[in-house]
């Protein structure tokens, strides 16, 4: 197998990197030799400090300048950097000249950049200081950096105001002083440093000194209230009267023309629709929800007139059966409450697209959207096909969105050479696949799903262009098909020795337990671009290292390790994660989760925005619920309108700073009126002023500390914004606790709108991104506890998603009209239930672990509702073993010929019929507001019963096991559908012990209802009516179960001989067991004896 590409691949415990498919042989480096530089000066290697960094002069812009050369500088020449100007400060070992800075705490270069000098720099130092440091060296130009960098208060002119934050300062004079708005207190007009093109690079502020007012004076001394304050505002008035003529859309006058400078006014009204809110809130018609809440109070109050009549009349003749039956029948009640109390205040949303494109996408202007960066996981290349990853990686890079601003990084977490290969073959498809599909706009862009489309491409596209280039892109499709099916082919008999590379370098991958860390950048800025030329988004493939005696965690530990190895190479501050069978169905997707994100009233909240799972290739009965159409339509509904909705493993856009653990921005509430309506020594104001003072008090200490850390701080500029002070305030100790011993992903974390530096070198950015997928950099750390990703469940989703809301944040759920994402699902019966197993598993797992809702996170912002609706999701396996005692009861009432319930009377009757209507229109009614049709809805609850015996009921084993015995599972991937023909997996049959438990219900209760039958026929009329009651029971199991029976017995036009020969076996045995045992046979009263008279 060649391989195109270079791929980088290292190991930063053994301190070395492999150079793969490079210009020249492959070979070993270390990592001191990658970060080598020359003095921009005399020439000379620039010597390595104690701490193993390259020597660094300017901690501005990072000029390449070894250290004689620098203390020549310092003593004989202007003291100042050769390339910014900025007057060289004293390093460690350097003798003081004139007019170096007064030092009181320490003259050390480490400290220069440690992070919990809390008196020397603010968020956006930090970053720009250690980023600056680690990553911008080797370069002769200055290096660019999403934030401005410092100034120098010390080169300021003493007759120069300083800046302050709106505070007056004792050791400061008045004349210094210059008012400013502070970053945290919101996105106000700021005094910007002007810089004068001399060599001294002296800095000025242009203040305007705020208008002192005297209270005591009348206002219009001022101006105020009198008739030029009145012309003014009427010309005000007029001029915003003027600016809502503006068009909503592209123009304003009819010859499309339109001034500029009307729509960048921070003033104008929010008429304009680009500076309307991007979302908006759409609750269900109170004339379908308020039923609903009316039917769901009605339906409590029946149930408690229901359990108070089965718990005052039990069954004397079949007491346990009655017991175990009002057992179950609780316990379902309380999973019904469980699942019923979230969809209280269910919600739908709409999104304004052209709204995010007039505030965003300014004609003219650089796109001001947000990077985000795109994470695809894959394992088994055998189990999960290339073309399939591939399709969705090709949906990837065409999505509608700016090129610049998408990142797609692709988790091997198999080390498979078979996916390298597969993402070098797309790479170079998609030069072709991404301009065909935005040149047309056509959907979907994933190429096998496009064209596997049952539709005339002909029809409204009457352009012969589009016809020429849509065959031409089929045939280089069918083609790239024939290479990556030839792929798989060859890698079906592994070579003795293992795969090597084009070079003849064995594949690093070889031994998928035990394999270095692996880069391999396809696609990217400056790299290659489609045939017309055009830049594609970065492609990244990333095979994280793996070695004895560590433990992966794996799907969960190889998205942190995307999360580390994307902010150090393009730190998007919203990252986007799909299966690999889950390809973009709706370009636009993107933008749709962005109007959440990026909205400015209510987007800071949000941790992340959740789309719907939707599938191709389920049959068209959709035989075991693939779909999911009720949680996804009706429960996810109900809890977008609580905290939000639950994290369900993918099609998911997170918010970067969520994942790593900080809690949501607290909004401030306005301040409560004070009470003057009773005298002073009332007990409630003298209350009201205790809390005054003290929150006075409070924020009187809050605004000296910030005081105290502005004034230390001597260089101010502009800050990160929306950069949280505390999260910049935290020790170096502390920060490398909870991230990792990497700066600069440390840096990246301050960096809430994200971005790297662009002049950043490769050999450092290779370096810390190998160093941030080592196997043993989680050690030690809060990655997977309170980090990223959280471990300790194989449904790593719902814990993560948990997280997330106990640290105060919302979700929200985003249904498009077009379906963002689509995937595979599993339709064959023991797959789909092996699928069922692996979630139910992960649920019993969180249920015995430290993070059970029903325990964890009180007191944090978690809300009710919401915890109901977690518990819900971890508590339904528990489910299995009432459901399987209800479901045989039937079967055991049949045989024996007793009843869970006594003879009903009339107002017995009158409960159960409530009972049953009140769960029929509670149904209805939420199919109606769902918009859930009544198949879906009834295959729902086929499937529930069919995984709850089954699979919950296994899950709920293996959990015990592993928590009590310590009997670990393995992880089981999904087997993905194949071309194989149209469903031809349902009617595929595979044995598994699953299927034991359903089969054995389906039995019993088939064998009962004949018996049952039997007997009433036997003895007659006066035995069918109690019968009625059983067989409707036992009807109740087998029809739920006809699925299942569909499913075991294959395709639908034959029945396999193995079942025919059980089945009359099986009849057979239990009829003559029946004619022996004869259980219908008197066993008290009157004894019948044979009459001794002879008839005849």
């Amino acid at each position: 197998m060649a391989a195109n590409g270079r791929l980088i691949a290292g190991s930063h415990n053994r301190n070395e990197f492999v150079l793969i498919n490079a210009d020249e042989v492959a070979r070993v480096t270390f990592v001191k030799e990658l970060s080598g530089q020359i003095c921009q000066i005399c020439g000379d290697e620039i010597e390595v400090v104690e701490n193993g960094e390259p020597f660094v002069a300017c901690n501005e812009c990072a000029f390449p300048v070894c250290r004689p050369c620098y203390e020549y500088e310092r003593r004989e020449g202007n003291q100042a950097c050769p390339q910014c100007k900025t007057r060289y400060k004293r390093l460690k070992g350097s003798p003081r000249v004139e007019g170096d800075e007064e030092e009181d705490d320490t003259d050390d270069l480490e400290n220069e950049f440690d992070i919990t000098s809390n008196d020397r720099r603010d968020p956006q130092n930090i970053a720009e200081a250690v980023l600056s440091a680690r990553l911008n060296t080797g370069r002769g130009y200055q290096a660019k950096v999403t934030t401005p960098s410092e100034v120098d208060s010390a080169s300021v002119a003493g007759d120069i105001p300083l800046l302050t934050y709106g505070q007056e300062d004792v050791g400061i004079s008045s004349d210094k002083h210059a008012l400013i708005i502070p970053p945290f207190m919101g996105r106000g007009a700021r005094v910007h440093p002007m810089a004068f093109p001399d060599s001294s690079m002296t800095y000025i502020a242009v203040t305007v000194p705020p208008r002192p007012m005297d209270p005591k004076k009348d206002l219009a001394v001022y101006g105020y209230g009198t008739v030029a304050w009145k012309e003014r505002m009427e010309e005000w008035k007029k001029k915003q009267n003027e600016k809502l003529q503006v068009v909503k859309h592209q123009g304003g006058n009819s010859d499309g023309n339109n001034d500029g400078d009307a729509l960048d006014d921070p003033d104008l009204p929010m008429m304009d629709e680009g500076r309307q809110p991007l979302s908006r809130k759409l609750p269900i018609p109170s004339s379908k929800i308020n039923p609903y809440r009316i039917v769901i109070i009605i339906r409590l109050a029946i149930l408690g007139l229901f359990f108070h009549y089965r718990l005052l009349h039990p069954v004397h003749d079949a007491y346990w059966l009655w017991l175990i039956s009002v057992i179950c029948e609780i316990w379902f009640a309380i999973s019904w409450i469980f699942d019923q109390l979230p969809k209280w205040y269910p919600i739908v949303r709409e999104t304004y697209l052209d709204r995010l494109s007039l505030r965003y996408e300014k004609e003219g202007k650089p796109s001001e959207l947000a990077d985000i960066d795109i994470f695809v996981s894959t394992v088994d290349p055998m189990k999960e096909p290339p073309l399939i990853t591939a399709n969705t990686v090709l949906s990837i890079l065409a999505v509608d969105y700016p090129v610049d601003k998408v990142a797609c990084y692709v988790s091997d977490d198999g080390a498979a050479m078979l996916t390298f290969e597969a993402l070098s073959e797309t790479s170079e498809f998609a030069r072709k696949w991404v301009p065909f599909c935005k040149k047309f706009s056509i959907e979907p862009r994933a190429p096998e799903w496009y064209f596997a489309q049952k539709v005339d491409y002909l029809k409204h596209k009457v352009d012969p262009t589009f016809v020429r280039e849509r065959r031409a892109v089929k045939r280089e499709y069918e083609e790239f098909k024939v290479r990556i099916n030839g792929l798989v082919a060859m890698a079906q008999k592994v070579p003795e020795d293992g795969w090597t590379m084009q070079d003849g370098t064995p594949w690093p991958g070889n031994n998928v337990r035990d394999h270095p860390g692996m880069i391999q950048v396809f696609l990217g800025h400056n790299g290659v671009r489609d045939i017309e030329g055009n830049e594609l988004p970065r492609l990244v493939y990333v095979s994280r290292e793996k070695r004895p005696g560590f433990d992966h965690h794996k799907k969960a530990g190889a998205m942190n390790a995307l999360i580390r190895v994307s902010a150090i190479i393009s730190n998007a501050p919203y990252l986007l994660n799909v299966d690999c069978d889950h390809y973009i169905n709706n370009s636009k997707a993107l933008r749709e989760a962005m109007c959440f994100m990026m909205d400015p009233t209510s987007g800071k909240k949000i941790c992340y925005v959740q789309f719907p799972q939707r599938f191709d290739g389920i049959d068209r009965n959709d035989r075991y619920s693939n779909r999911n159409v009720v949680f996804f339509d009706i429960n996810m509904k109900g809890l977008d309108g609580i905290q939000g909705p639950i994290y369900v493993g993918t099609g998911c856009v997170f918010r970067r700073q969520a994942l790593y653990g900080y809690d949501a921005p607290i909004k401030k509430k306005p301040p409560r009126k004070t009470c003057n309506c009773f005298p002073k020594w009332c007990c409630c104001c003298c209350k009201s002023r205790r809390k005054s003072k003290k929150v006075k008090s409070n924020e009187k200490k809050k605004t000296k500390e910030t005081l105290k850390q502005i004034h230390a701080l001597e260089n101010i500029e502009e800050g990160i914004e929306g950069v949280d002070n505390e999260k910049a305030l935290m020790s170096q100790i502390k920060f490398e606790k909870k991230f990792g011993q990497s700066p600069v992903f440390i840096a990246s974390t301050l960096m809430e709108d994200g971005g790297v530096p662009k002049g950043a070198s490769s050999a450092s950015l290779l370096k810390e991104a190998i160093h941030v997928i080592s196997c043993g950099y989680e050690d030690k750390t809060e990655w997977g506890k309170e980090v990223g990703w959280i471990y300790g469940s194989v449904t790593e989703d719902i814990l993560t998603g948990f997280k997330m809301h106990c640290h105060g944040w919302r979700s929200v759920y985003c249904i498009p009209k077009r379906p963002a994402f689509k995937g595979s699902a599993p339709i064959n019966l023991s797959d789909r239930l092996h699928q069922v197993l692996r979630w139910a598993l992960g649920s019993v797992e969180i249920f015995f672990s430290r993070h059970c809702p029903l325990w964890y996170g009180f007191g944090c912002g978690l809300k009710p509702l919401e915890r109901f609706s977690y518990i819900n999701s971890v508590v339904y396996p528990l489910t299995s073993i009432p459901l399987i005692a209800y479901c045989t009861l039937p079967a055991i009432c049949l045989l024996t010929g007793k009843f869970i319930v006594p003879a009903i009377s009339n107002y017995a009757s009158i409960v159960f019929m409530a009972m049953f209507l009140s769960i029929a229109v509670t149904s209805i009614l939420e199919m109606q507001w769902g918009g859930v049709g009544i198949h879906d809805w009834w295959r729902n609850e086929q499937f529930w019963v069919i995984g709850g015996v089954s699979s919950h009921l296994f899950a709920l084993i293996q959990g015990l096991l592993k928590v009590l015995a310590g009997v670990n599972t393995n992880f089981t991937v999904t087997s993905k559908a194949a071309d194989d023909g149209e469903f031809f997996e349902l009617y595929l049959f595979k044995w598994t012990s699953l299927l034991i438990p359903p089969l054995f219900l389906l039995i019993v209760n088939i064998i009962g209802v004949i018996i049952g039958v039997a007997d009433a026929i036997s003895n007659g009329y006066d035995s069918w009516g109690p019968l009625f009651g059983r067989l409707f029971f036992a009807l109740w199991v087998i029809i739920h179960l006809y699925p299942f029976l569909k499913g075991f017995m294959g395709k639908q036009d034959r029945i396999p001989t193995i079942i025919v020969v059980w089945s009359i076996l099986l009849a057979s045995i239990f009829s003559l067991l029946w004619a022996r045992v004869n259980p219908f046979e008197s066993r008290g009263g009157v004894v019948l004896e044979v009459c001794g008279l002879d008839c005849n």
